[in-house]
């Protein structure tokens, strides 16, 4: 080896940064389990200086633990033609979260920015196509709500509600899983325009959550009370918006009690997630016969509302009158109890996992 392969060897190694990163160990089948993750370590370039691409080195600081990560967990392809696409045996998790810019090629970062979007579940990544991800500009909050609610989770929350179920002052409002990083804005943005809401969850301290802190007028806790009693108790007259994050048998039996012209939004089933054959829902008619409107979105969808929804949702957590509660698990090698744990419901509140302070 000559004096020139030698420096090089040395500079490469020099530039060698240690990686935690978390992968699938198999694919999932049912509850994902613990096991079904690894946590490898690795090595990653941390200099660009050589690379003529426009990419960027992140240090990741935050992971944000949200149900759709299931569908990509499975041995194949969930749904074909859409942006879901199935990690692979081995392979680093990809997911939202917040990191921090150590080096750019990219002219629209630098170094020292903060940014959010997909990243991989490991503590530093090489980003080779970063247009999709976002600068952060408002730092006067902590760092980990944009991978909650000024980032994907918020945006769902509020081109969900406001954008797909147009409401409007007086309708009643129902959200399942509305303990969750999206279901606990969604109730405090009806809330806001006069709206009567009623959220489910969980467990005993969740239902308080909701009354007692975000403000909703009821809450019922659907392992406890049956879901079609508690429905048809809180609202007598029938609900004009659901906002759906469970999908399956509490679907089939909100549309029962939806009022005429009603609209539901679907963001997410986490009930059907885990199950080898899906739960049908059976009254269909009743969307026919009530006129009822019910759509689903995907958030990147309306990518150009986030402005608006940023400016929308800091006023609102400057003047106190939005609450945002989290549930952060400490350290890269606890990400994969956290990603379980929702799936359990024992999170309280949105679930990240802080792998780095700044």
């Amino acid at each position: 080896m000559n004096e020139e392969e030698e420096e090089k060897k040395r500079k490469m190694v020099k530039n060698l940064l240690p990686n935690k990163q978390i992968v699938l160990n198999q694919s999932v089948s049912g509850y994902p389990k613990e096991s079904d993750f690894g946590l490898r370590s690795s090595f990653i370039n941390c200099s660009l200086s050589d690379d003529s691409s426009q990419a960027v080195l992140l240090k990741n600081l935050y992971l944000s633990c949200d149900p759709y990560m299931r569908h990509r967990m499975s041995d194949q392809v969930a749904h074909p033609g859409t942006i879901i696409q199935s990690f692979t045996p081995g392979s680093v998790l990809v997911g939202y979260g917040v990191s921090k810019v150590m080096e750019s090629t990219h002219p629209r970062f630098k170094e020292g920015d903060f940014v959010w979007g997909m990243i991989g579940w490991e503590e530093y990544s090489l980003i080779t196509s970063p247009d999709r991800l976002n600068k952060i500009s408002f730092t006067d909050v902590p760092l980990s709500y944009y991978a909650g609610i000024l980032g994907m989770p918020g945006i769902a929350a509020y081109v969900g509600f406001h954008k797909i179920c147009y409401p409007k002052e007086r309708d009643c409002v129902y959200v399942s899983s509305a303990a969750g990083g999206v279901g606990q804005l969604v109730g405090q943005f009806a809330k806001m325009i006069g709206c009567y809401v009623v959220g489910s969850a969980s467990t005993k301290e969740k239902v308080d959550l909701l009354k007692q802190k975000m403000g909703f007028d009821e809450a019922f806790n659907y392992k406890e009370e049956n879901s079609g009693s508690a429905l048809r108790k809180y609202f007598p007259e029938g609900i004009d918006i659901y906002f759906d994050n469970v999908g399956g048998r509490m679907l089939d039996e909100v549309i029962l009690q939806m009022k005429a012209h009603g609209r539901i939004a679907l963001c997410g089933m986490i009930s059907q997630y885990n199950i080898e054959e899906p739960e049908g829902v059976h009254n269909l008619f009743s969307l026919i016969m009530k006129r009822i409107e019910m759509k689903g979105f995907v958030e990147t969808d309306f990518d150009h509302v986030y402005p608006e929804y940023v400016e929308f949702c800091i006023k609102y957590l400057q003047q106190g009158k939005l609450v945002y509660v989290e549930d952060v698990a400490q350290g890269i090698e606890n990400a994969p109890a956290a990603l379980v744990g929702i799936f359990y419901g024992r999170n309280v509140g949105k679930q990240v996992v802080c792998i780095a302070n700044e």
